[in-house]
Parts: structure tokens; sequence; C-alpha cells
């Protein structure tokens, strides 16, 4: 059984009240204050302080929390794999980055889970960052995502191979040629993915091998959302780089032009990541096989 204590924090966390985690978890407020109390004298550290009226998490409480979600966490997979038959599984969480995340990718898992009698996948989509802590707190069962994630935990295979290159609209004037100068580039309104993406340090990773910095360009909006970047690109406020997986509906559609950028090297892998422990590795060469299926990249030798 999962310490009640536990359940009490997690509440506490993310209600930011006592009171709201009380009514959440059917409880009395002197309870889960109690409970927390208790967990701070077995801990020895300070879980909560209060500041400006409002509770923040301790270093040392955000610390307990992490491992109080992972407790929870598999307690939870424990109730539901025991509830499964342990040769078939029922349900899937997978974890997508947003560049890798793309139609085609939506419908290889959709095919896949129609041949699997019963089976139901949920998609979870985040940052690289969100998505490793949550496989590695077995939240998620697998990600799918550019590039490889560090951690001996954890075992790689390559679903595809993909690539940045800069988007325009359809109308602009890059839109005509065959390639880019990163010159151009500089001269343009540039939109760029958020700090830490994977594809913005990739973009500088390149930029910095040939002494540039990104503060060489015109950024005038930085952003996460791939899907309002495109947006963005098609009603002329400016241009970007991103991946090219990212912008295949678009593409086919004419909404917005790829281009590649002159001298620049931007190739990485799209890999399906799993903990080595994961219960069935079995059954990726199907998701991989039905992605291929779709994305007409059945060639590819897994």
């Amino acid at each position: 059984m999962v310490d009640p204590k536990l359940y009490s924090l997690i509440a506490v966390a993310e209600t930011g009240s006592f009171t709201r985690a009380a009514e959440q978890l059917s409880l009395t407020q002197p309870a889960v204050s109690q409970h927390i109390r208790l967990l701070e004298e077995e801990m020895g550290a300070r879980i909560f302080e209060r500041a400006h009226n409002e509770l923040h998490l301790t270093r040392e409480g955000k610390l307990i929390l992490r491992y109080a979600r992972r407790v929870s966490a598999l307690r939870h997979n424990l109730e539901r794999d025991l509830k499964e038959e342990k040769e078939r599984i029922t349900s899937l969480t997978v974890g997508i980055t947003h560049t890798a995340e793309s139609s085609a990718i939506a419908e290889a898992l959709a095919s896949y889970a129609t041949t699997q009698d019963g089976l139901t996948v949920k998609v979870v989509t985040d940052s690289v960052k969100n998505l490793r802590s949550m496989l590695k707190n077995y939240e998620l069962d697998f990600i799918i995502a550019e590039g490889r994630i560090s951690g001996s935990s954890l075992s790689h295979l390559m679903l595809d191979t993909d690539c940045l290159m800069l988007i325009v609209a359809p109308d602009h004037p890059l839109a005509k040629q065959g390639v880019v100068t990163i010159d151009q580039i500089k001269k343009e309104n540039l939109i760029l993915r958020s700090a830490g993406s994977n594809t913005r340090n990739l973009f500088r990773a390149q930029l910095e091998s040939r002494n540039m910095s990104i503060n060489d360009f015109n950024v005038v909006l930085e952003i996460d959302n791939i899907a309002t970047i495109k947006d963005l690109i098609r009603r002329g406020f400016g241009v970007s780089v991103l991946a090219r997986s990212a912008c295949m509906d678009e593409l086919s559609k004419k909404k917005i032009a790829a281009l590649p950028i002159e001298n620049f090297s931007m190739m990485r892998e799209i890999n399906i990541v799993y903990a080595n422990d994961f219960e069935h590795p079995e059954i990726l060469p199907s998701i991989i096989d039905a992605y291929r299926a779709v994305s007409g990249n059945s060639e590819k030798a897994v």
C-alpha cells in the first residue's frame, strides 16, 4: 500500500492549499496537515514554506514530491497490470515530443491499435525533458522523439530520419529558390522554437560550429507550439527553422515551403525510446512497420 501521507503531499502540491487538498482527498484539513507534519518528521526535512501567503515547496520538498509521484505511479501501474492478462496489452501510454508529433505517427499508432484486440493508445505530447522524467517514473511506456535521449537505462529503435529546413510562406520571395544561404536568413524576421527544444539546440550547435550565434539573427518571437509557428509563417509574420517531418501536412497542401540551408547539414534520427525493463519490446517492430506503411518508408530497414 502507498502511504496515505504521500497522497496528501501530492494533493497539497497540486492544489497549493491544505483545504483544497483535503476536499480532493475527502479528508479533514487537520488530517492533511498532520500527514504533512508526520512526513516532515519522518524525512527530517521541511517540505513546504509559506511566502506572501502562498505555499511553496522547499528544495527538499521537491525531491520528496518527485519520489512520492514515482511511488504513486508505480502503484497505479501495479493495479493496472494486475487487472490485465500478462501476455495481452490493453493500454499503451506513448510520449511524443512537439517536433516528432505528426499525422503519420498518430496514424501509425491508430493503425497498430486497430490490429490489437482491446488495445487503447494514449498519447502525451510534451517537451523531451518532461517526457524523459515521465518515462523514468514509469508514467509512459515509451517515447517517440527526435535525436537520442541519454541514460544507461534507456534503449533506442530508429523510426525514421529527419532534417531541419527553413520554413517560409509559399508566396515568400525565398520560396522560389532551391536553397537559401545563412546570410539571406539573417535579413528575415525569424520565429524560433523555445530554448531547450531539440530543434533549437541542433540549429544553435550548427551555428556555433561556424562561429555564429542566434544573436546574429533578427529573432522576433520564441514559442514552443509548432502549429502556432506554422500559422504565423503562413500569415507572413516571419520564417522559421523547423523539422521537415513536422510540416509534412502543410507541405503536401502547399500551405508552406521548405528550403535547405546551404552548407548546413541538420539531419537527425527520430527514435522510439524505452526503458530497458519495458515488458513488451516485441511490439515495437510492429509499430515501426505500421509507421513505415503509412509514411511510405517501408523500404527502410529496422
